[in-house]
C-alpha cells in the first residue's frame, strides 16, 4: 500500500506513536520558529545509542519469557550475515555515520514503551523505518511485538518486545538490527503514557470501529466512536479478541494516529504546542540532535513521494505454553533483503 505527495515526518507519524516527537518539532516548520522552547525539548531528549540506561538490570526475569539458548525454531541463522553492529559496542562513536545534510539514505527504530508505575516496561509498538531521498520513498516495517528472536547481549530466544525490558533502548536496537539484519542509525521513543495526553491535549481521536468488542470491561461498539487517551490507547492496544492478532492491533494504532495527525495538522492546534512539547520533554527520548531534524525538514521533506508498508508474515506458535508470533529464516531474508535495497544508493 502506498500513499502519495506526503511528506516525510508527517507519513511517519501516522504510523507510529513515536513520530508524535517528530510531528510536533518538524511538520509545517511553524514551530521551529513559534515556540522557543521547541530546541529546550529537543536538547532535554536527546541521549546518545550507548549512554541509555536499561530499563531493568538485564537479570530480572520477564512474565512469560522462553529462555534459552541457542537457534530454536523461528530464529534465523547462518543465512544472513549480519550487516549491522550486533552486539558489538552500541555507543553513537561505533555506529555508521550518516550524512543528512548530503541526504544519505537512512533507519529509524520506532518504539511505543509501556512504562507504567511500578513496571519495567516493554516496548508494544515496534517499527523499523527505511528512508532513501534517492528513491523518493520510505518503507514501513512494524514488527509483531511478540516476534520469537533471539535477544541480543542476554543469550536467550525470546518475544521481541522483552528486548527493552531487559536491557533498555541499547538492547531493543541490537536485536532488532539482528533480526532484521541492518543498521539501525537513529531511534525515537515515547512513553504510550504520555501519548494518551497528548490524545487529550488535542480533544480525542473519532475511529470507524469494524467489529464489537470489549477489552478491560470497556465496550467498543462497530461503527464510530469519539474517544478519548485513555480509550483511544485502550482500543489500540487490543488483540486478543481480533481474528488478526497482532497485526489488528497494529493496524488500530495506525488509525487512531491517522485521525490525531488529521487534528494536530490544524493551524488552531499551534496554541497547544507547549503542553504537547511538555509531554514530549517527559515521555520522549531519541538520539536526534536539534540538527539532525533540522536536516530532514530542509532536506528530505520535499524528497518523499512514497511512504511503503510490509507486512512481517508469520504465524501463532505455543512454546512451553507461551504464544509467539514465529518468523521463518526465509522472511527475514526477505525483509532484510527489500530493506537493504530500499537503502541502497544505487537509484530506483
Amino acid at each position: 500500500m502506498s500513499v502519495k505527495r506526503n511528506p516525510l515526518v508527517k507519513r511517519v507519524l501516522i504510523i507510529a506513536s513515536a513520530a508524535v516527537l517528530l510531528l510536533v518539532l518538524g511538520a509545517g516548520g511553524y514551530a521551529w520558529y513559534l515556540y522557543h522552547d521547541a530546541a529546550d525539548t529537543i536538547s532535554d531528549i536527546y541521549q546518545p545509542i550507548g549512554t541509555v540506561p536499561p530499563a531493568g538490570d538485564g537479570t530480572q526475569a520477564v512474565a512469560g519469557g522462553a529462555g534459552g539458548t541457542g537457534t530454536e525454531a523461528g530464529t534465523a541463522t547462518g543465512a544472513v550475515q549480519l550487516a549491522a553492529t550486533g552486539d558489538a559496542d552500541p555507543s553513537e562513536a561505533a555506529r555508521r555515520i550518516v550524512d543528512l545534510n548530503a541526504k544519505d539514505p537512512f533507519t529509524v527504530l520506532l518504539l511505543g514503551v509501556d512504562e507504567r508505575s511500578g513496571d519495567i516496561g516493554r516496548s508494544d509498538t515496534i517499527m523499523v523505518v527505511g528512508v532513501n531521498p534517492a528513491k523518493h520513498s520510505v518503507l514501513l516495517y512494524n514488527i509483531p511485538r511478540d516476534t520469537r528472536t533471539e535477544i541480543v547481549g542476554k543469550g536467550t530466544t525470546d518475544k521481541i518486545n522483552h528486548a527493552y525490558a531487559f536491557g533498555g533502548v541499547d538492547m531493543s536496537i541490537r536485536t532488532v538490527e539482528r533480526f532484521m539484519n541492518v543498521p539501525i542509525d537513529y531511534y525515537v521513543k515515547v512513553n504510550m503514557e504520555g501519548f494518551e495526553r497528548i490524545i487529550d491535549i488535542l480533544g480525542g481521536v473519532s475511529v470507524n470501529n469494524p467489529f464489537d468488542f470489549t477489552i478491560d470491561g470497556v465496550n467498543y461498539p462497530q461503527g464510530r466512536l469519539d474517544l478519548d487517551g485513555e480509550n483511544a490507547l485502550l482500543y489500540s492496544r487490543m488483540r486478543y479478541d481480533d481474528p488478526k492478532g497482532d497485526i489488528g492491533r497494529i493496524e488500530r494504532q495506525q488509525t487512531v494516529m491517522g485521525e490525531l495527525i488529521n487534528k494536530a495538522k490544524r493551524i488552531k492546534t499551534v496554541a497547544k504546542v507547549p503542553e504537547i512539547l511538555d509531554e514530549i520533554r517527559a515521555n520522549a527520548k531519541t538520539n536526534l540532535t536539534l540538527d539532525d531534524m533540522k536536516a530532514l525538514f530542509n532536506n528530505y521533506r520535499k524528497e518523499i513521494d512514497t511512504v511503503s508498508k510490509d507486512q512481517v508474515n508469520g504465524g501463532g506458535q505455543r512454546i512451553g505454553g507461551i504464544y509467539y508470533y514465529m518468523v521463518s529464516e526465509q522472511e527475514r531474508t526477505r525483509m532484510h533483503d527489500k530493506l537493504a535495497s530500499q537503502l541502497a544508493d544505487d537509484g530506483i
